[in-house]
């Protein structure tokens, strides 16, 4: 059965290419998830373990290439979500079912705490705001200090105010997501790497996905889909975990309603390492009052003790869906991005030192709000919204995605894979 063997994708995809254009191989599937981020895996882990046949179909090389791996790797609260909201509830469940899942297989994680500052005597009422929201959510452990009391704390640390967040922290993600492979892989699950899902079409209620190796639709270097594919997977349920281009891969599912999917847009964010820190000098994330499209310039300490900041916020546009469906992004940061996050940094860190920060790494957002427009919840579809049974399509997963990643699944197979 195709299901059980990646291998057998692989070379359907490859007789597939050797037949006269307009032909396809059709082959049967139970449930595939497209895309193998962090929330992919997880939903592909769960519905493993409840015994479906899952493959697990991935544009790239191997797991967790986009932005499962260029983000913080921080652990969230669920401070900053509006309550009733999709992203405050996941986040605290998932909080919670990733701390258990950490520490009974020890994977590197840190509960280490967070101080929310406010530098200025304007941002002191937003910090209430998010003190006020955050108890609302169900966040526990709360608490407004003074200055004083914070920058004891943090000696290093300048501020007016904190909200003290015990229950934030960090986590390796690479081990969190080989982690999430094996343990799919342990209960049956395939992956099937360098193969791209290009769209797919109704017949009836079945979705038929389009399928071609990644090196092929690479080859085509036109910002263009081939005109057949070179596979027809026809699946019971289909997982749209696509990350970054899961509406634009939703757009190419010839006889979905297309008013239910989202517009996407893009936000890249840039990371700067603090330079010659034998001793960091912060022992707690530290985070600013957050701006628009993102939560500000902040403090994150990996597992190894490196200082990191950011990410700030720059809006892309221009991106052609092949370019967004083969992660296509520039990933670059330039040194002089670093001049707007000197200033920003030492409203709360006086004392960082000029040329102390060096280019890290960046990531992008997939976000399904434009610029200045109130930030869009999680959107998790399935048959009520778009009609199609055993399609779930997942968009906007961007913060506290990671944190969020295995409520996400386990709301996912109880609502609607059940």
């Amino acid at each position: 059965m195709l299901a059980r063997s990646a291998v057998g994708v692989r070379g359907a995809l490859k007789t597939a290419a050797k037949l006269a254009r307009g032909f396809a191989s059709v082959e049967q599937a139970d449930c595939v998830v497209i895309g193998a981020g962090v929330v992919g895996l997880a939903v592909a882990r769960r519905l493993a373990q409840g015994g479906r046949d899952v493959l697990v179909l991935e544009s790239a090389p191997t797991f967790g290439t986009g932005t499962s791996s260029r983000n913080s790797e921080v652990v969230h609260a669920g401070i900053y979500y509006p309550p009733d909201s999709l992203k405050a509830a996941f986040c605290v469940r998932g909080r919670e079912l990733l701390y258990e899942y950490c520490s009974e297989r020890e994977i590197p994680h840190g509960q280490i705490g967070k101080l929310i500052v406010a530098t200025g005597p304007s941002e002191v009422p937003k910090l209430s705001n998010l003190m006020d929201r955050g108890a609302r959510n169900g966040v526990d452990g709360l608490r407004m200090m003074d200055g004083a009391e914070a920058m004891r704390m943090e000696p290093e640390l300048q501020c007016l105010k904190a909200l003290f967040s015990p229950v934030s922290g960090i986590v390796d993600t690479h081990s969190l997501m080989l982690s999430l492979v094996g343990e799919a892989e342990n209960h049956g699950a395939m992956f099937s790497y360098n193969t791209t899902v290009v769209g797919g079409h109704l017949e009836g209620i079945s979705m038929h996905l389009h399928v071609c190796e990644t090196k092929n639709l690479d080859e085509h270097g036109n910002g263009q889909f081939p005109l057949q594919p070179e596979l027809e997977l026809v699946p019971k349920v289909v997982v749209n975990s696509a990350g970054l281009s899961a509406p634009l891969l939703a757009k190419r599912f010839d006889g979905l309603n297309g008013q239910v999917i989202p517009p996407a847009y893009f936000a890249r964010g840039h990371y700067f390492t603090l330079a010659n820190t034998k001793n960091p000098p912060f022992q707690h994330l530290i985070y600013p009052i957050p701006e628009d499209g993102g939560l500000g310039v902040h403090v994150t300490l990996d597992l190894n003790g490196q200082v990191k900041f950011g990410p700030d916020v720059e809006w892309i546009n221009g991106v052609d869906d092949v370019s967004s469906f083969l992660n296509r992004f520039d990933y670059s940061v330039s040194a002089s991005h670093a001049e707007r996050f000197y200033p920003a940094i030492r409203r709360y860190y006086p004392n960082l030192k000029d040329g102390s920060l060096e280019p890290g790494y960046s990531g992008i957002r997939p976000k399904l709000s434009a610029p200045q427009q109130p930030t869009s919840d999680f959107v998790v579809q399935g048959e009520e919204t778009h009609g199609v049974p055993g399609l779930v399509n997942l968009f906007g997963i961007e913060s506290p995605g990671l944190t969020s990643s295995m409520a996400i699944a386990e709301h996912v197979v109880a609502k609607f894979l059940t």
